[in-house]
């Protein structure tokens, strides 16, 4: 679907949306979760959401990093399907760590917002984000980050349901195996956002700033 820029990326009811960045999920230390680090990697994604970051901090589009988190004994978090089982292994992504923080060509800087959460896949799951965007007069979010497998497909589905526009960048979101993000891209994603490239949102932000 095309991108009508006057109706979507009007810089002050747009947000740019960063999900789960972190050194412990797509970083170094993603020990937990190989592959997703690797594919990010093989797809250069995080130098396309290093574009996104610059065009918004440009045109004054707020970013929100979207972290997930764990105390040091897991309470308050539960492992009740086999994703949130994974995310106990190894290394706890523990707020302030180098697991949890953001991998640092991608690192918040001052007035960006950073929501972390506990529990949950999905980062409006009883979080204050949607509180947030619609203080601050957001009406379309811009996803970028991991992983399509679940957190940017729920994050979309969640964002949708809130009355949202969602525009996803295509080569600032990734997932594994290839072949199923692509599949989830033709069958779900672009029935529900508008699916996009950098080099559009760049561009639009570009002429609005």
């Amino acid at each position: 679907m095309p991108i009508d820029p006057a109706a979507l990326l009007e810089p002050s009811r747009t947000a740019l949306l960063l999900m789960e960045c972190q050194n412990g999920i797509i970083g170094q230390g993603g020990g937990r979760l190989n592959a997703l680090a690797e594919a990010v990697e093989r797809h250069g994604v995080v130098p396309q959401i290093q574009r996104l970051l610059t065009a918004a901090r440009a045109a004054t589009v707020p970013v929100f990093y979207l972290t997930v988190g764990r105390r040091t004994d897991s309470a308050g978090s539960t492992a009740n399907c086999l994703l949130l089982a994974i995310g106990r292994k190894g290394t706890p992504l523990i707020p302030g760590s180098p697991q949890h923080s953001v991998v640092s060509a991608l690192a918040p800087q001052k007035g960006d917002f950073v929501v972390n959460r506990f529990h949950g896949v999905t980062p409006f799951h009883s979080t204050e984000l949607d509180q947030l965007l619609r203080n601050i007069g957001v009406r379309t979010v811009v996803c970028a980050g991991v992983s399509v497998n679940v957190g940017i497909t729920g994050m979309t589905i969640e964002a949708v349901n809130a009355g949202y526009q969602v525009v996803i960048p295509r080569q600032a979101v990734t997932g594994t195996p290839d072949a199923y993000v692509d599949a989830v891209f033709d069958n779900t994603l672009r029935l529900l956002a508008t699916v996009s490239t950098v080099d559009d949102v760049v561009a639009a932000w570009s002429r609005q700033g």
